[in-house]
Parts: structure tokens; C-alpha cells; sequence
């Protein structure tokens, strides 16, 4: 992709960008598309979340631009609602020409 920039991030910076964009509530107000691309059980020790609860990644797209502006991850509990923080986890954002994505974990040198 000519122009484009990749922009490394911390988690926290990255959920900022998506809360100040609003992704979540354009997805709920059906601006952007959602489809999940991964879907299964997660750990259940580390997740600590209900039984049935699903682990998805799911893919936000803006229909009018024809783009995908965010991967976020989730926990969907069996009532339909966003499990851990009550929102989803942003893992890669694109805005315009520019794409925010989590920071290479560092390595012990």
C-alpha cells in the first residue's frame, strides 16, 4: 500500500484511538460492518469468563470507503454481552493513510 504508515503503539494509546474514533458505537449505530473472523472457547482459566462465553476477532469495515479501519478482539457472552472491560479490544486501527498497531513486545537483552 503506497503512502500508507505504520504506527506502532502501546495498548493504551491504541484504546484511546479507538474510543475517541468510536468504532464500537459507529459499529452499534451500523456506520461500520462487523464480521467476526475467529470464533471459539476460550481458556477458560485466563479468561475468566462465563461458560459458552466466545473468543472472537472481529474485522470492522467501512462499507462507503471499502476498507477495514480495525481488528479488535472480544469476549461475547451468551446474552450478547461484551465480556473483561464491557468493550472490545482493539488490536489494529487505520485511520486514512495511517495504521495504529500494538508495539513488538520487547525481548531481555
Amino acid at each position: 500500500m503506497p503512502g500508507t504508515k505504520l504506527v506502532r503503539v502501546s495498548p493504551q494509546k491504541l484504546r484511546e484511538l479507538f474510543n475517541s474514533g468510536q468504532y464500537y458505537e459507529r459499529v452499534q449505530a451500523g456506520q461500520l460492518l462487523a464480521v467476526v473472523g475467529t470464533d471459539r472457547h476460550p481458556s477458560a482459566p485466563a479468561a475468566n469468563e462465563p461458560f459458552c462465553t466466545r473468543s472472537q476477532i472481529v474485522y470492522y469495515y467501512d462499507v462507503q470507503q471499502r476498507r477495514k479501519v480495525a481488528i479488535v478482539h472480544q469476549y461475547l457472552r451468551r446474552d450478547g454481552s461484551i465480556g473483561a472491560s464491557g468493550r472490545p479490544d482493539p488490536k489494529r486501527i487505520r485511520d486514512g493513510d495511517t495504521i495504529y498497531t500494538l508495539k513488538l513486545p520487547s525481548t531481555p537483552t
